[in-house]
């Protein structure tokens, strides 16, 4: 969703690298069920790819909060804003569409039923992320204007408040004392969707004021045993999720180190990872279709130890997923609306 004809390299590796995340994130689903090695490589790939979905919040702040860049409001809500509803909504359906074919539900009353769903934001799960951009790219006007007149102490300070509010107060929430409290207090916190918009506004600020990458290193490895280290600990009873939060202070401090280490990079072959990059959007739109059709072939990452079937279905997932990606990106409309 990018209008500059000069491609930034860091950014389109970031977006390599998160999307590579996301679907290591959702094939790596099944290997939760299991005891002993699997289910701690299954932590493990899902603890080390958890920020993947922050990262794309911190590329669209360094993209859209750049003072240089040409933008127009108009234009913006008419072209970018515009393409995130069609987008949103046609895959919103195909999703509901290939669910009741393949539960052998296709009638007039699950049409009417899949209909009312839709319109109420009822959507296939990993779908959540573009309710969210449709959120932040509302707010972008707005932040445009605070980044522009912003300083770095003002920034930092903003920074700090959603920091506390935004990451880790939702990260303590569930823990003593922190439950003990009740009325506003307990209401301080901001929920995940506003607390996003702190990943685009940091995105604009490690753009700004780079970070060196020895600080971003040592953030992401805290960021990974927080995150790793909190789950398994948490987990005796069954599988805890607040550590795979994307609110969560392990997840942002993984985001913001690798966001350091990889923005100012400049790959020797940029060629696959611009197009990886460009097929983001629309593999992370289909990809679960392919999911689901692998699951339908039998295929399975519990076949093979978890540890090594996790990225190869990643890969083969993101392989395929580029390929349709392609097909659909020569068809004029779809590319312009759709992928």
């Amino acid at each position: 969703m990018e209008n500059k004809t000069e491609r930034n390299a860091g950014i389109d590796l970031i977006k390599t690298v998160a999307i590579f995340c996301v679907i290591v994130i959702h094939v790596s689903a099944p290997g939760y069920s299991r005891a002993g090695l699997d289910y701690c490589a299954s932590v493990f790939w899902g603890s080390v790819t958890r920020m993947a979905v922050p990262l794309f919040f911190m590329c669209s702040g360094a993209v859209w909060l750049d003072p240089e860049r040409d933008f127009g409001l108009a234009r913006f809500f008419k072209k970018n804003f515009l393409r995130l509803v069609v987008a949103l909504f046609f895959w919103a359906a195909a999703y509901k569409l290939g669910h009741l074919v393949m539960r052998g539900e296709l009638s007039s009353a699950g049409v009417v039923n899949a209909l009312k769903e839709l319109v109420l934001f009822r959507h296939e799960g990993h779908l959540y992320y573009l309710h969210i951009m449709l959120l932040l790219y509302a707010f972008i006007p707005v932040l445009r204007v605070l980044t522009a007149h912003a300083g770095r102490g003002t920034l930092l300070w903003l920074l700090a408040l959603w920091a506390l509010t935004g990451i880790i107060y939702p990260t303590l929430r569930p823990f003593w004392p922190f439950t003990l409290l009740i009325g506003v207090p307990a209401q301080w916190l901001m929920n995940m969707a506003y607390a996003s918009l702190g990943f685009a506004l940091l995105g604009h600020f490690l753009t700004k004021y780079p970070m060196k990458r020895a600080p971003g290193a040592i953030l992401f490895a805290i960021g990974f045993a927080v995150t790793f280290g909190g789950t398994l600990i948490m987990s005796r009873g069954g599988l805890y999720e607040g550590f795979f939060e994307g609110m969560s202070v392990g997840v942002a401090l993984q985001a913001a180190g690798l966001f350091a280490l990889l923005s100012g990079a400049e790959p020797r072959r940029t060629g696959l990872i611009g197009f990886v990059s460009r097929a983001s959007f629309g593999v992370y739109l289909v990809h679960i279709f392919v999911v689901y059709a692998a699951a339908k072939l039998g295929w399975s990452v519990l076949l093979l130890p978890c540890a090594v079937s996790i990225p190869l279905a990643a890969l083969v997932t993101l392989a395929v997923s580029c390929g349709v990606w392609f097909v659909l990106s020569k068809i004029p409309f779809v590319r312009s609306y759709l992928v």
